[in-house]
């Protein structure tokens, strides 16, 4: 059985994959996306970058002999000649257990201490594109560590990261030392975790945890075995830890979620009265599959406007570039979709004032967007290209956050408070399959890269949609929203009636999900 440092990543971020790798079908797992090809690309580039300034030597097999063991031999060649600096090396150590673990730590610092191999030994680095100190980078570091000490007979003084120069923990790419006294309990712990899944073969069970999830090639593949069980981690504000807590209490099923009285719950930690409420008002609409009244606004949004604006941003983090304003314009039964696009970095500019131009032609008219972000860049951009603040505050003024409607007044039967979920839920469908934001930043890159005008027009279809979307979900809103305040029991969006007991009273405040969607175009 063989353990590797990616194997002991994937377990600290979720055990259930590290198994996946070693025991799935691995025809269930989904093609790597363009995005997170860029990801491993852009990473993979950063640590090059990083190895040329230590001079660092890479250990070079026969001819013909790529294995992991001719790799291990040609490390050790390399530590015995007692190389300054050693890129991509192997290490192996194997326990009386019969496990045997693979390190290929990115870098190996060569200084003073007693190894096998003389008066000098090797720290492990790891170097990571992120710019936080991340507990999961600082487990890797110790796992290289554990292994390097049994393969030089010495554990190293330190060990080490190196993340992108912005981080204040490594400018100039000096390594940000982990403490073995403070992390060592925990490493010692996961270890054992996925020791005992891949020995035992025991399988965990699945969580879908969005911010973990969005990346991993088995996610397809687990939300389908969460969906047929009805899992609770697909319910908005089910949490690791509130889940864990559930479970003691044997409710591992939404129907028994439904049925549980709200004060068994409010005293348990992670709870309180706030978040039981609105849990459990989740839990029902989703058993039910029907929106329910959360907090009624002072006011319905209105059905119609003489104009309106539904507005979105795609934008390219790697460049801190604002590309492209996505402005649908509806008026009455009329509507007009403009795509203001700066073609390269040079042209962000005119696009800003483009739009500006759009909008301020209708100072009356309100600005739909879904999630603050648009609201940001406004404010960005204001300042970046000197646009005078009280343009910027009245055109602030006119944005209607329907994230911020939606998860304050509704509670909606769905896993994600995204825009796709919800507007899939509500028979809105995009053109083209299985894109996002993510996906619109490849394009754009490659766009860049290759002056092919199609990318560009895959950004503008998938952006428009989005903004149709936007128009999708306030229409449906309004109307929910209306029938609320005509007093219909059955106007558009109102309660059912098997859900009428359940009606809140509730003051204005936060939802528990108003921010659960942190990939907002995904």
């Amino acid at each position: 059985m063989l353990l590797t440092d990616d194997l002991f990543m994937h377990s600290q971020r979720c055990q259930r994959r590290a198994f996946l790798e070693v025991y799935g079908d691995q025809q269930k797992k989904q093609p790597q996306s363009d995005y997170l090809s860029k990801i491993l690309q852009d990473s993979g580039s950063y640590r090059s970058q990083v190895l040329r300034r230590y001079n660092a030597v890479r250990p070079q097999a026969a001819p013909g002999n790529s294995s992991p063991e001719a790799i291990v031999a040609a490390t050790a060649d390399l530590m015995q000649d007692g190389v300054e600096a050693i890129a991509h090396g192997a290490l192996l150590r194997t326990d009386p257990s019969g496990l045997t673990y693979l390190s290929r730590p990115d870098l190996l610092l060569r200084c003073p201490g007693p190894s096998r191999f003389g008066s000098w030994c090797y720290i492990p680095v790891v170097i990571k594109l992120g710019r936080r100190v991340k507990l999961d980078y600082q487990l890797l570091a110790l796992f290289h560590a554990f292994v390097l000490a049994d393969f030089q007979a010495l554990w190293p003084s330190r060990t080490g990261l190196i993340l992108q120069e912005t981080s204040k923990h490594s400018a100039h790419n000096q390594p940000y030392w982990v403490s073995f006294r403070d992390r060592l309990p925990a490493f010692q712990d996961s270890l054992l975790a996925v020791q005992q899944s891949l020995v035992n073969r025991q399988e965990p069970e699945v969580f879908i945890a969005r911010n973990r999830c969005s990346l991993c090639l088995w996610l397809d593949h687990c939300t389908e075995v969460a969906q047929a069980s009805q899992h609770l981690s697909l319910l908005p504000g089910i949490t690791p830890k509130r889940y864990e807590i559930l479970k003691s209490l044997g409710i591992q099923t939404l129907e028994a979620l439904v049925n549980i009285a709200p004060h068994i719950l409010e005293p348990l930690p992670g709870f309180g009265a706030l978040v039981t409420r609105q849990l459990l008002q989740q839990a029902r609409s989703t058993f039910h599959q029907t929106p329910l009244l959360h907090t009624p606004p002072d006011s319905p949004l209105p059905l119609t406007d003489p104009v309106e604006f539904y507005f979105d941003i795609e934008s390219q983090p790697d460049l801190n570039l604002i590309y492209l304003h996505g402005v649908l314009m509806v008026q009455g039964t009329e509507q007009r979709f403009y795509p203001f696009l700066a073609e390269s970095p040079a042209d962000e500019q005119q696009a800003w004032s483009q739009f500006l131009e759009l909008v301020t032609a209708y100072p009356q008219a309100p600005i739909y967007h879904f999630c603050p972000y648009e609201v940001d860049c406004i404010r960005r951009l204001g300042k970046q290209f000197h646009t005078p603040p009280a343009t910027i505050d009245r055109l602030v003024r006119r944005c209607v956050d329907l994230h911020a409607w939606v998860t304050q007044t509704v509670t909606l039967p769905v896993d994600s408070y995204a825009l796709k979920s919800i507007a899939r839920w509500l028979g809105f469908q995009w053109r083209q399959d299985d894109v996002n934001g993510a996906q619109a930043i490849c394009w754009y890159n490659q766009w860049m890269q290759t002056g092919d005008r199609s990318y560009l027009d895959q950004i503008v279809i998938y952006n428009e949609d989005d903004c149709q979307a936007t128009h999708h979900l306030k229409t449906w809103l309004a109307q929910f929203l209306q029938g609320y305040y005509q007093g219909g029991d059955h106007q558009p969006g109102s309660y059912s009636e098997e859900c009428q007991s359940d009606r809140p009273t509730l003051n204005p405040i936060p939802s528990l999900f108003a921010n659960t969607t942190t990939e907002r175009s995904a």
